[in-house]
């Protein structure tokens, strides 16, 4: 399918949807950074323009459109002008070009939180927007560690299928294939897919292989805890202590953070993929992506959709 991307980043979700077999024809972020790293190993699709300078108009029709919003601005006490909160503006680009572009699916990702904002108001609202502009609408909560992604990643998928395709979902959300241990295929541990990697102060051709020099003090908060060798990493992170600063993942060996390779390699990255810009930047960059692999499931399933329903 023919796919729009709107708040791409370093593109996670896209590159897994171009490995399924689908076209993205159009991209946007805002971020220089993250549009150069695109560019560099996607395509050249991506516009870096804030996105409430875009025209809907200036957008490609397209088969789907995909992206994650922020939602800072869905509040309990703001619940009947959610839309109106200068904070959604971004959220209100990704309502109108839905509204807009009418495509056949939508894709939007956000974190856990979103479905107790409000105490539950905020997602249900969001639902009857989508609705009112003509959609079918699930809401899934995914840990990516049960779809083969070895990271503890809590993320909720709203998808969207145009009510001219039928009044019940015709997506399959993608069957899990991992699970804690005793399952067939158990949980994928950090140390199996890191341990390959040398020390980054040793020499190597691995891209990106370098780390913060932040030190490693255990603290009972996120980012500051004991990462297990046996068990799936922790969230990687986007931001670290609230200040804008970004805090990697302590590696398991207890006396480093994660190079940023390693931490693209958690976000199921592949390893010729190269990201552009300073040590923070490329962190928050992994850290505010898709899993690849989860979003190749996600590209199989419109691919199945195009040759086999529609």
């Amino acid at each position: 399918m023919k796919i729009v991307s709107l708040f791409s980043g370093a593109g996670g979700l896209d590159l897994g949807l171009i490995q399924s077999g689908n076209e993205i024809i159009w991209a946007n972020d805002i971020d220089k950074d993250a549009a150069a790293t695109y560019g560099k190993n996607i395509g050249g699709h991506i516009v870096c323009a804030d996105i409430k300078d875009i025209n809907l108009a200036d957008i490609p029709q397209t088969d789907v459109i995909v992206g994650g919003f922020p939602c800072q601005g869905f509040s309990q006490a703001n619940l009947l002008r959610t839309v109106e909160d200068e904070r959604n503006q971004l959220y209100k680009f990704f309502l109108g070009a839905v509204r807009e572009k009418q495509p056949r699916f939508f894709i939007a990702e956000n974190v856990r939180g979103i479905l107790s904002l409000g105490k539950g108001d905020a997602i249900k609202q969001i639902v009857a927007n989508f609705e009112s502009a003509g959609y079918v609408v699930t809401v899934t909560l995914v840990n990516m560690a049960d779809y083969g992604v070895p990271q503890t990643r809590q993320r909720v998928f709203i998808i969207g299928q145009h009510k001219d395709l039928g009044e019940s979902m015709i997506f399959d959300f993608p069957e899990k294939t991992n699970g804690k241990s005793g399952n067939p295929s158990p949980w994928i541990s950090i140390k199996s897919v890191l341990d390959h990697y040398p020390d980054p102060d040793k020499p190597s051709d691995f891209l990106n292989h370098i780390c913060s020099s932040y030190k490693v003090e255990y603290r009972n908060f996120t980012g500051h805890r004991i990462t297990d060798p046996d068990k799936p990493s922790p969230t990687i992170l986007a931001r670290g202590n609230g200040k804008g600063g970004v805090c990697a993942i302590p590696h398991y060996n207890g006396k480093r953070r994660l190079t940023i390779r390693e931490s693209a390699t958690i976000q199921t990255f592949p390893e010729d993929f190269e990201f552009i810009g300073q040590m923070n930047s490329c962190y928050r960059q992994i850290g505010n992506a898709v899993p690849v692999r989860f979003a190749k499931l996600l590209g199989q399933e419109l691919i199945r959709l195009e040759r086999e329903v529609l």
